[in-house]
């Protein structure tokens, strides 16, 4: 527990190092607010062309492929985005319980923090996959009948 002085002073440069993580965890939540939304919207959309009828299906196999494809980038996507604020939350709690502890665990909020910044890279790396994928679906080619 916190006894003195000191161990507030600590306690504090511990809020004040876990500040700009809290951060970082509110922007990826913004980002996997977005990516949940694309996948939404793209599992919507696959199930109303699941529910044509089978004649009127074979005209969208194209636009299904894609939806397809588009759903396992996004849930790469969400993974990555998941882990990385997951590591974020492990550096913030390896932190604290340093602190509590008086244990120095800086290898752990480093190596925590480079996952979820790598996670964070792939994550967005996947969306741009994912962005791309979206975009030639509304791109077909016109075709003269």
């Amino acid at each position: 527990m916190i006894a003195n002085l000191t161990d507030i002073h600590a306690v504090s440069e511990a809020i004040r190092d876990a500040v700009a993580p809290v951060f970082l965890l509110t922007g990826i939540g913004s980002i996997l607010g977005v990516l949940i939304g694309r996948l939404g919207r793209s599992i919507d959309r696959a199930r109303l062309l699941n529910d044509m009828p089978r004649e009127k299906r074979g005209k969208f196999s194209h636009e299904f492929k894609i939806l397809v494809k588009r759903t396992k980038w996004l849930r790469r996507a969400i993974g990555l985005a998941t882990l990385a604020a997951l590591c974020v939350c492990v550096s913030i709690a390896t932190l604290f319980i340093s602190v509590e502890t008086g244990f120095k665990m800086p290898h752990i909020v480093l190596l925590a923090f480079i996952t979820s910044m790598f996670s964070v890279i792939l994550a967005l790396l996947c969306f741009l996959r994912e962005i791309v994928l979206a975009s030639r679906e509304v791109i077909v080619p016109f075709n003269h009948d």
